[in-house]
C-alpha cells in the first residue's frame, strides 16, 4: 500500500525573488536549448540552474553543471532565497490551462510518497525507462540531496473523495501563485494541518498509484534510496535505513484518475519512413487488416480527419497520410486485424494489443509495411502541427492516432507490462519550483 505523508518542503522567498512566475520552469525533459536560455534569463534564481544547468567549457568531474546545481542550492538556502516550511505540510495544487479554447483545472495534492520498486507493491509504471536519463537525474539528486520537480502518480478516485476533502480545506486561503512560459496558471497551498494528512494517508492506503509522467524520475529515486541504505548499512554495522528517513520518499503530485481536469493529449506521427506512394497503394498493402475509406486531400484536411476519429474513439482507427497523392485515409481495424495483431504481438497482452500506438507501429508499420526499425518520427500533440509538418515536405507518411485513457494505462499497468514510447502526453507539464522535496 502505498505510504504518502507531507514534507517540509523548501520553497522560494517571495521577498526576495518577487513574482513566482520568473523562477518556475518546466520539467527538465521538455526544455530546449532555446527555453533553457530563456529561463536563465528570466530570474538570476530561476530553478533552470537546478533542473537543468547548463554545461560550461571546461566542466570536469568536480565542477560541473550538477556541482554548480548544488552550490546554487546551497546559496540560495543559505541567503534565504529558499526558505523550509516550519512544518510537514501537504500542497494542495490546481493548474488552469487551455486546450483548442477550452479551460480545464486539474487538481491534485503534492506529498511524500514511500519509495516501492516497481514489480514489488502497489505503484505502477506505464512506460518503458532508458538509462541516459535515469544517470542524469541521479548524478542531480546525489550533487543536491533534494528531489527538485515531482513525479505525477494517478490513483482511482470516483468520487472524488479525496480532492474534496483537500479543497475544502483550503477553501478561502489565498493560494501561491504562478504563471508559466505557456500561460498555464498554478496556484498551491501548503496544508500543514497534521490530522488532515493522516486523514488523506489514510483514504490513500489502499488505493494503486500509476505513474502518469516521471518514470526516470522515480526510478531514479529508487537507485539513490538504494545508494543511501548502502552507505548507511556501511557505517552503522550492517543496520537498514530508518523507515522515516527522506530518502525511502519521493515526491509526488497525486491527481485522481476521475478528476474533470485530467487532459491526456494524442501524439500523432510524422514518419520520415517508410513511405507509401500512394491511398491506393496503403490500401493494398493493409489486405483484409483495416477497412479503408478516402478522408480527405491536403495536409489541412487533417483537421476533419481527426475529428472524425474523436467521434469514433476507437483506438483501432487511424487517420493516415499519404504525402505521394496528398491522400488522408481512415483506416479501421478489422476482426481479421485484430487476429494477426494477435500474432504479431504475441509476445504482450490483450490490453497492450488494443491501444492505438501499438496497433499502429507494431501491425501497421512493423508488419504490414514491413519497416521494422525506421528512424525515429516526428511526434506532434495538435492537428494543426500535424499540418505544419506536413507542409514542410519532409513526411512522406503521417498517423494520426488515438490517445491512450487513463482506463488503458490502468488495465496496461496492471498486468506488469509497459506501453510503446509516446503513448501518453498529459497536458500540462507539472511546474518544477513551486516545491522541493530535500532528502537529507
Amino acid at each position: 500500500m502505498p505510504i504518502v505523508a507531507p514534507l517540509r518542503g523548501l520553497r522560494y522567498d517571495p521577498k526576495h525573488v518577487g513574482a513566482l512566475s520568473q523562477v518556475i520552469a518546466p520539467p527538465y525533459d521538455v526544455i530546449d536549448a532555446a527555453l533553457q536560455t530563456k529561463l536563465y534569463e528570466r530570474h538570476p534564481a530561476n530553478v533552470i540552474r537546478l533542473e537543468l544547468n547548463r554545461e560550461e567549457p571546461g566542466d570536469d568531474d568536480r565542477s560541473n553543471k550538477y556541482s554548480r546545481a548544488a552550490k546554487f542550492l546551497r546559496e540560495w538556502r543559505e541567503q534565504g532565497v529558499v526558505m523550509q516550511e516550519p512544518a510537514a505540510a501537504l500542497y494542495v495544487y490546481h493548474q488552469e490551462f487551455e486546450v483548442e479554447g477550452q479551460t480545464h483545472v486539474r487538481r491534485g495534492v503534492m506529498a511524500r510518497v514511500r519509495l516501492e520498486r516497481f514489480g514489488t507493491g502497489n505503484i505502477h509504471p506505464h512506460e518503458e525507462t532508458m538509462s541516459g536519463p535515469k544517470q542524469d537525474r541521479l548524478l542531480l539528486t546525489r550533487a543536491c540531496r533534494a528531489n527538485l520537480s515531482q513525479v505525477f502518480g494517478l490513483y482511482p478516485d470516483p468520487a472524488g473523495e479525496v480532492q474534496a476533502l483537500l479543497d475544502a480545506a483550503v477553501a478561502g486561503q489565498p493560494p501561491v501563485e504562478a504563471t508559466d512560459h505557456l500561460g498555464v496558471k498554478s496556484w498551491m497551498w501548503p496544508l500543514g494541518d497534521e490530522s488532515m494528512a493522516a486523514k488523506v494517508a489514510g483514504l490513500m492506503g489502499p488505493k494503486p498509484v500509476f505513474i502518469a509522467d516521471g518514470h526516470h524520475r522515480y526510478e531514479t529515486a529508487c537507485n539513490y534510496r538504494d545508494e543511501v541504505a548502502a552507505a548507511w548499512a556501511a557505517e552503522h554495522g550492517g543496520a537498514a535505513l530508518p523507515a522515516d528517513h527522506p530518502a525511502n520518499f519521493v515526491l509526488m503530485m497525486l491527481v485522481g484518475m476521475s478528476d474533470p481536469g485530467l487532459v491526456v493529449l494524442p501524439t500523432h506521427r510524422l514518419f520520415v519512413q517508410p513511405a507509401v506512394a500512394t491511398a491506393a497503394d496503403l490500401k493494398a498493402r493493409l489486405g483484409d487488416c483495416f477497412t479503408t475509406e478516402p478522408a480527405g486531400t491536403g495536409p489541412a484536411d487533417a483537421e476533419q480527419v481527426w475529428g472524425q476519429i474523436e467521434v469514433e474513439d476507437d483506438q483501432g482507427t487511424l487517420g493516415l497520410y499519404t504525402a505521394g497523392d496528398r491522400a488522408w485515409t481512415l483506416a479501421r481495424i478489422t476482426p481479421a486485424g485484430r487476429a494477426r495483431m494477435d500474432q504479431v504481438a504475441a509476445d504482450h497482452g490483450a490490453a497492450w494489443r488494443s491501444l492505438g500506438v501499438s496497433i499502429l507501429h507494431r501491425l501497421v508499420i512493423g508488419d504490414l509495411l514491413g519497416a521494422k526499425e525506421i528512424p525515429t518520427p516526428g511526434y506532434v500533440h495538435l492537428v494543426r502541427e500535424v499540418v505544419d509538418g506536413l507542409g514542410s515536405g519532409r513526411y512522406p507518411l503521417a498517423a494520426l492516432v488515438m490517445p491512450a485513457s487513463v482506463e488503458d494505462i490502468r488495465k496496461v499497468s496492471e498486468t506488469g507490462e509497459r506501453m510503446p514510447a509516446k503513448s501518453t502526453y498529459f497536458y500540462p507539464k507539472l511546474a518544477s519550483g513551486l516545491v522541493f522535496n530535500p532528502l537529507e
